[in-house]
């Protein structure tokens, strides 16, 4: 025989990223992000974007506030509610659960009452013209009417995993019409100094694909008629 579960575990204060560090990453597109990380940090491509609503935000960027749940429960993101803070992107893990909702348009609205700025989970949410009201960005795994339960267990401020990625609190998100990007804050300066190389790169690859008419990446040519290929 054991215990009973204790219904929350909670971690009250955490490292944030910098004001400055936050900023580096506004309006930079999530595939430049992960080729920055060396293609490290993309959360699974069953979680994307489920609104398209005017005026809904395409991109966001911001801290992680993580919400760990059990399946199908949502105690941990509505506790995760009180510590929410300016900025905040709302990682609310359900462990990939597909079958109720991980969340709807009330918590969506609180958050935003907070100045949060984003909602990332790992199973379906719900309320879709209501979410699309409140405006927030949400990446899903899609929609789902059914109502899920809030009697727990769950873990707020913590690292927990979700969709192939750990996420720590404090962890930078970046999110965008092709998916979500994990940066874990100790090396948010080092990916921060690698974008601006990486953009610099793309503006170069795209002069030469739209300007100067380029048919294949350079090297290919030479790789397909050197030993490194086989014909058969």
């Amino acid at each position: 025989m054991i215990d009973p579960p204790t219904e929350l575990t909670l971690r009250e204060d955490w490292p944030r990223p910098t004001a400055d560090q936050i900023a580096a990453f506004r309006n930079v597109p999530a595939s430049v992000v992960s080729d920055a990380m060396n293609g490290r940090g993309a959360l699974a491509s069953c979680i994307g974007p489920v609104l398209a609503a005017p005026g809904v935000p395409t991109h966001v960027a911001g801290p992680a506030l993580p919400a760990d749940n059990g399946p199908g429960n949502v105690l941990a993101t509505l506790g995760a509610l009180a510590f929410a803070r300016p900025g905040d992107v709302l990682v609310a893990s359900v462990s990939g659960h597909g079958e109720m909702a991980a969340l709807g348009d009330r918590v969506a609205g609180m958050l935003a009452n907070s100045g949060g700025v984003g909602i990332v989970t790992d199973g379906p949410v719900r309320d879709a013209a209501g979410l699309e009201q409140v405006g927030l960005p949400v990446w899903a795994t899609g929609l789902t009417p059914a109502t899920p339960h809030s009697n727990g267990p769950g873990r707020i401020g913590l690292p927990m995993t979700m969709a192939g990625q750990t996420i720590a609190p404090g962890d930078m998100i970046v999110a965008d019409r092709d998916g979500v990007v994990v940066v874990p804050i100790a090396e948010l300066d080092e990916v921060i100094a690698r974008i601006a190389h990486v953009t610099r790169l793309e503006a170069e690859l795209d002069a030469e694909v739209s300007d100067k008419g380029l048919t294949v990446p350079d090297g290919i040519r030479e790789m397909l008629s050197s030993a490194a290929v086989k014909r058969v």
